[in-house]
């Protein structure tokens, strides 16, 4: 929301933060999905959202193609020498990286595949049986 940060994710799953007028890289975490990012937003500066921070100076949220979703938190750079390491939030507490919020009922990809490819036969069966001939 104020334009100091910017976040990106790749196509192999990985996620940074920059910031934004220099570029300079303040977190990293390779291959934190595994998957194409299709999604960054950062956790608005509102009451909830400085709640969620703690005393963090950033929290990227990040979503896959597979649909799971992480909290990438940045910790405060005035009070670290040290360059930061990547945290995630998992189920309340602070985790090393590749730790992930994962959603309840997401499907494996092979599965939605399969599923995909039994509803591709099906509409091709259906279409015989309605136009006789067809293929």
């Amino acid at each position: 929301d104020s334009g100091t940060f910017l976040g990106l994710g790749t196509v192999t799953g990985s996620v940074a933060i920059h910031i934004a007028f220099s570029l300079q890289r303040l977190y990293y975490v390779k291959e934190a999905h595994g998957i194409v990012v299709t999604d960054v937003a950062f956790v608005p500066e509102s009451r909830p959202g400085r709640e969620l921070l703690g005393g963090h100076e950033a929290a990227l949220l990040s979503v896959a193609v597979d649909s799971r979703c992480k909290l990438h938190l940045l910790p405060t750079r005035r009070t670290s020498g040290a360059r930061p390491e990547g945290l995630l939030l998992c189920h309340g507490g602070l985790q090393p990286p590749l730790t992930c919020l994962c959603p309840t009922g997401s499907l494996p990809v092979w599965l939605l595949l399969l599923l995909c490819a039994g509803l591709t036969v099906a509409t091709i069966l259906l279409l015989q049986l309605a136009f006789p001939g067809f293929l």
